[in-house]
């Protein structure tokens, strides 16, 4: 502990007790954040040494969850792209469909069946590059195969033959949609089930179409897009026309996502292969990739669900200290690394923060107001870094109030409907590694 105790870069303040009190109730909101810390009678009436610590171990690794559940998605996610560091980015989307009406007059005609995907203003990569869509039409029931979810990593069969396809460039923040043909014997087929009866409720129509894909081309290195799950935004149109005694007048049908069927019948598939070495490591939840083992860096992918995990093994060193203390105010600091993001691969204002356990099983939400924060103020210096308040839950380490052995991950809030990407400093790199600042109160030393 003597290496500990010399390493520490410390500023001794002496104060009365009643002076103390008067600063931690000034700070409170600004410096202890959510901290259960009050200030006792014992702390209060003591000569008090404050000690700010910058040189405690920070653990930090690497984990990857063996799936994500985006049956909850609240978008559509389709694209492609080829990342330096994460590999081959690939999502795609598929869902189930049901007609707002099953009732067509019989002398219709029919003219057409278009798919309408409207933007819903998410985007990753390069909008300036080609897209594609490719629609599939689904051939078995979309139901999860042993719960109640689809996953991240979940699968299902279609037809190889295009149902429709698009090629196009993005336009999710200045465009409102884009519109896709679909094959014409395909929608005639639809409206003839339609209009003469065969198919006249949903249980019908899902026996007779049960669902579409929407794939990206396998040669697309562009963008992943955002789509609305909303049936105002997102839907099948089934046109046709009805001859009145002046004219043709033209009528449709909207097939729309399917919202009343448990479970729901939707889910994104998002995968990343062939990323570099390191990454490929990371074959089961359990696995920590340690940043000494990864160019000193640690990674977070939301829709693949790479997470960058933290620990603080030597909490309890704070015991070696002489005399009684409690932690005021912990705050950790992460540096994104230079150049691993730019206007389309772009920071996250905030990340949320979870609680996992020695087997990176999810535990809790580490608070609802705890979140990591980009601090930009000298992004003209590029010293921009994420800061989380730690200082309960350091506190609870500190007391043993909590498994020493939890950790803490980093990924975005929504986690399951994007897949937004970065590369974090972690510990081991020089002056942009991660860090724990703490502020440490001494009081009756000895």
């Amino acid at each position: 502990m003597k290496v500990f105790l010399n390493k520490l870069r410390a500023l001794h303040i002496i104060m009365i007790g009643g002076l103390l009190t008067i600063v931690a109730i000034s700070c409170s909101d600004e410096v202890y954040n959510d901290s259960d810390f009050v200030a006792g009678e014992t702390f209060t009436d003591s000569n008090i040494r404050l000690i700010l610590i910058d040189t405690l171990t920070v653990s930090t690794s690497t984990m990857k969850f063996d799936s994500l559940v985006t049956s909850e998605s609240t978008r559509i996610l389709t694209g492609r792209y080829i990342d330096d560091v994460f590999g081959t980015v690939t999502t795609s989307s598929y869902m189930q469909f049901l007609p707002d009406s099953y009732t067509i007059d019989s002398e219709a005609v029919f003219d057409s069946l278009v798919m309408v995907l409207g933007y819903d203003q998410y985007y990753y990569n390069d909008t300036l590059q080609k897209n594609t869509i490719h629609i599939k039409k689904i051939t078995e029931n979309l139901r999860p195969d042993s719960d109640d979810y689809f996953y991240n990593t979940s699968s299902i069969t279609y037809d190889e033959e295009d149902l429709g396809f698009y090629e196009y460039n993005p336009r999710p923040l200045a465009g409102d949609s884009i519109t896709i043909k679909l094959i014409d014997d395909f929608g005639s087929d639809v409206f003839s089930k339609l209009q003469e009866k065969d198919i006249v409720n949903s249980d019908e129509y899902r026996d007779y179409f049960k669902g579409i894909g929407l794939l990206p081309d396998e040669t697309d290195n562009g963008s992943i897009i955002g789509f609305s799950k909303s049936s105002e935004n997102t839907y099948m149109r089934l046109y046709y026309s009805t001859d009145t005694e002046f004219e043709l007048e033209q009528e449709y049908i909207d097939i729309q996502i399917d919202a009343t069927t448990t479970p729901i019948p939707f889910f994104n598939s998002i995968t990343a292969e062939n990323p570099i070495t390191p990454l490929q490591t990371l074959t089961d939840s359990k696995v920590n990739l340690a940043s000494s083992e990864s160019n000193n860096q640690s990674y977070i992918h939301s829709g693949v669900g790479i997470a960058m995990r933290v620990q603080f093994p030597s909490i309890t060193s704070l015991y070696d200290i002489p005399g009684s203390g409690t932690i005021l105010d912990g705050t950790l600091k992460i540096k994104p690394v230079a150049q691993s993001y730019n206007d389309n691969l772009k920071l996250r204002d905030t990340l949320a923060v979870y609680v996992v356990d020695q087997n990176n099983d999810l535990t809790e939400t580490l608070t609802s107001t705890s979140y990591a924060i980009l601090n930009r103020d000298n992004q003209e210096f590029n010293d921009i870094y994420y800061e989380i308040s730690l200082s309960y839950y350091l506190e609870e380490l500190y007391l043993k109030d909590r498994d020493l052995d939890d950790a803490l991950i980093l990924l975005p809030v929504d986690y399951n409907s994007t897949v937004d990407r970065f590369i974090m400093s972690g510990n081991g790199n020089g002056e942009n590694e991660t860090i724990l600042e703490l502020t440490y109160g001494i009081y009756d030393e000895d």
